[in-house]
């Protein structure tokens, strides 16, 4: 089933977070103001408000408070990736131009700035402590995986909990704590809102995981960037560190540097597929995948804990 149809149901109130975004992102200037929307019109699939709508569903569900939470969120997330293009020197990302391509790295950065300014503003509005000294220790970790990609880049010799941690940071605590803020923006009891950022964390390093094989294994039509890209860019994800164990897989991947021709890069690419760490990768994936379902036996079997178990099916059985 693909992923609007299990969402569908949300529809009026994901249609509310859409026109949120677009309120939320208006600037005086001119060149902010195109840069955010065509940032904001790239699309996504909305999955932090999607986890945030549902895990207040196991409290006291107000859209008129929850979307705040939804919409702050987002936009955490929409001003990390404007960010990371910019490390990264992406030209592309969902299959449009990146703002710094478009424009430049400044006008990149300081359009990154003002959106996650903007989602610091909107959650004032939700008045309770616990939620915004979760948001903060989130963002400071979500900053300290952005530092710890650049210091890693074209590093092979990292272990496997290295990259762990960085994908914690990076990706899987924001889902986490879309789940646990979504609750406690709702009322849910304490019990409650841990299952949930614990369910969310499991789902989120699925998620990442599962990414960093599609970034070897799917089309560039499908990524909306060239396949290979993160390894090309120095970022080297969970496939190719068990690529690496293989002394001769080790010599090639090694080669692999920012300036790599196609041709060059493609070998790595085909080399890294026909060893078995896209399978060791997948079975990772599917770990965390069963910790995230354990976690849901544990909440009130409401409609939404089958939405989130869905969910959580479709993040981790991506096509490959």
């Amino acid at each position: 089933m693909k992923y609007k149809m299990l969402s569908s149901f949300l529809n009026g109130d994901l249609q509310t977070i859409e026109r949120e975004l677009e309120v939320s992102i208006q600037a005086e200037d001119p060149l902010l103001q195109e840069a955010c929307l065509h940032l904001l019109q790239a699309g996504g699939k909305r999955i932090r408000p999607v986890f945030v709508l549902l895990a207040a569903k196991f409290g006291d569900y107000d859209i008129d408070v929850i979307k705040k939470v939804a919409v702050s969120l987002e936009l955490i997330h929409m001003a990390s990736l404007v960010h990371d293009d910019v490390i990264d020197e992406a030209l592309m990302r969902r299959g449009a131009p990146t703002i710094q391509s478009k424009w430049n790295n400044k006008v990149a950065m300081y359009t990154g700035d003002y959106i996650f300014a903007q989602a610091l503003e909107l959650i004032t509005e939700v008045r309770r402590p616990e939620a915004h000294q979760l948001l903060s220790k989130t963002i400071v970790e979500v900053c300290l995986g952005e530092i710890e990609q650049i210091r890693d880049k074209y590093m092979f010799d990292q272990n496997l909990r290295t990259y762990f941690r960085r994908i914690k940071r990076k990706t899987a605590l924001l889902i986490a704590t879309s789940c646990q803020l979504g609750a406690i923006a709702a009322g849910a009891g304490e019990d409650i809102h841990k299952k949930l950022f614990r369910f969310g964390y499991y789902v989120g390093m699925s998620y990442q995981i599962t990414d960093d094989i599609l970034d070897f294994t799917a089309t560039e039509k499908v990524l909306g960037k060239p396949a290979g890209g993160d390894l090309k860019q120095g970022n080297v994800t969970l496939p190719a560190l068990i690529a690496l164990r293989d002394p001769e897989l080790r010599k090639q991947i090694e080669t692999v540097h920012e300036g790599i021709d196609d041709d060059a890069m493609a070998s790595v690419i085909k080399a890294i597929k026909k060893s078995g760490a896209i399978k060791q990768s997948v079975e990772m994936s599917e770990r965390y995948l069963q910790k995230a379902f354990k976690e849901l036996e544990g909440l009130p079997n409401i409609k939404a804990r089958k939405n989130l178990n869905d969910i959580a099916k479709y993040i981790g059985k991506r096509k490959f």
